[in-house]
């Protein structure tokens, strides 16, 4: 059976996280990659790799924690991106809604785009009322040489385009099984199928429906469905079809079955 990758999952701030890939893998999940946040985190995001031989890293910082960069946190970064299971940088953005003076992200963010550029590694885009102005500077600075996936994609089918057009995947979540979910479904249906993947972000943006406790990496699979109902997929398909696109944009060697299926 082909496994799930969950591309965006904060292991580190979960609870029994052994017990809760254990389950997880019961639900074919396969891979994990966590991301970083702030530097004082990333002992903790390293330590992850313990848990499992498929849990991989993602180290970056996020937009909370602009206002205390420092450039020797770029050492430090660049250092922990030699890590074997180091596969990208983030989650790194542009967030409108902190109260963290916008020079200083947008500082952040480009120094992350250039040393992503500079590392080769994906990135991992957080979002949040400022996708124009990231495209811009992704565009500006050469992230569209880089890729990567932008997580927990909520836009419209026209921005959709616009971020598949610079070279990144679109990272579906919780949100896709909400009631209330009005564009979201519809890019899943329009957009190109290689232009997917799926992501928990555990603790965070729990799935229906169990939305208002904390989310678990077996609820990728409901997440999957969801995509499957859709795209009309069945759920071996979609497994099949995120996680060829995972592997792509992450440098990750295809599973057995599915390296088979290519060679053939």
């Amino acid at each position: 059976m082909t496994r799930y990758i969950d591309t965006h999952i904060h292991l580190d701030l979960l609870a029994e996280p052994a017990l809760l890939l254990q389950e997880a893998e019961k639900a074919g999940v396969g891979a994990w990659i966590v991301p970083g946040v702030a530097p004082e985190q990333w002992s903790e995001v390293l330590a992850t790799t313990a848990l499992h031989e498929q849990v991989y890293l993602a180290p970056g910082i996020h937009p909370q924690a602009a206002g205390n960069f420092q450039k020797a946190h770029l050492i430090k970064l660049r250092q922990l991106l030699t890590h074997e299971r180091a596969v990208a940088i983030g989650e790194v953005g542009l967030d409108r809604q902190l109260d963290v003076p916008w020079q200083q992200q947008e500082e952040l963010f480009i120094a992350m785009i250039r040393l992503a550029r500079e590392r080769e590694k994906p990135l991992l885009i957080h979002a949040r009322r400022s996708t124009e102005r990231i495209l811009e500077l992704l565009q500006r600075d050469g992230g569209d040489q880089i890729g990567g996936i932008f997580h927990a994609f909520s836009g419209s089918l026209e921005t959709a385009r616009k971020v598949i057009g610079l070279g990144f995947l679109l990272g579906v979540g919780g949100v896709v099984t909400s009631q209330t979910a009005r564009r979201l479904p519809e890019v899943i249906r329009e957009v190109p199928s290689e232009a997917l993947v799926l992501e928990t972000d555990a603790p965070y943006l729990t799935p229906e429906p169990h939305k208002g406790q904390p989310n678990r990496p077996a609820y990728l699979e409901l997440i999957a469905k969801k995509v499957a109902s859709l795209r009309d997929w069945t759920l071996e398909e979609t497994a099949q079809r995120t996680t060829v696109n995972a592997c792509r944009v992450l440098g990750l060697p295809l599973p057995g079955t599915l390296q088979k299926d290519k060679e053939a």
